[in-house]
């Protein structure tokens, strides 16, 4: 991975995307540790952070992360999920984040040097195609290394570079909970 000392740094996360590639490498991230790792990188100008939300429950898991985020150096991007009834009389969800990615990449585009998505979404190969002709450079952190593939061949193609995110385990994933069978009783037993 190549990043400049004074490259303009821009990082955009696609939260439901990260987390399942995460969540298939049996790993959690920590985001104090990645918003540290790629500071260090360059110059960091911007972290985004996308995410739908349920609106009408009572208690969202993701509330805490998205709190902690916000007070922790991130910018949030939110936006309620919708529910529709598929053709089959299935009540779905959908809380697709793409467009406000997509839009702020473009605006953000003229102030970076480097963008790092942290996708694999194939949609996005477009986008990384116009930045790039705006001569910002584009890498991709997302894995190939999950059964199936949680990139899309396209994306990792036109990326400058494919960063896997297996790779980056060790630097920003968090230390595991120990559970109460792996707990250290030490004089206790």
């Amino acid at each position: 991975m190549t990043f400049y000392d004074s490259e303009r740094v821009g990082l955009f996360i696609d939260g439901s995307n990260l987390y399942a590639a995460a969540k298939a490498l049996a790993f959690d991230i920590d985001y104090k540790k990645l918003l540290k790792h790629f500071a260090s990188e360059g110059r960091l100008i911007r972290a985004f952070y996308y995410t739908a939300l349920v609106e009408d429950q009572e208690y969202s898991p993701l509330r805490p992360l998205i709190d902690w985020l916000d007070y922790n150096g991130y910018t949030m991007v939110t936006k309620p999920t919708k529910e529709f009834t598929d053709a089959t009389g299935r009540r779905k969800i959908k809380g697709n984040m793409d467009i406000e990615l997509a839009i702020d990449v473009m605006e953000m585009a003229p102030h970076l040097d480097h963008v790092v998505l942290f996708s694999g979404d194939g949609d996005f190969r477009r986008l990384v195609e116009a930045i790039q002709r705006k001569g910002v450079r584009v890498t991709v952190v997302s894995t190939v290394r999950s059964q199936p593939p949680m990139v899309a061949d396209e994306l990792r193609r036109q990326a400058d570079t494919f960063l896997e995110l297996s790779d980056l385990q060790s630097v920003i994933g968090r230390a595991p909970h120990p559970s109460r069978d792996d707990r250290d009783y030490g004089d206790i037993l």
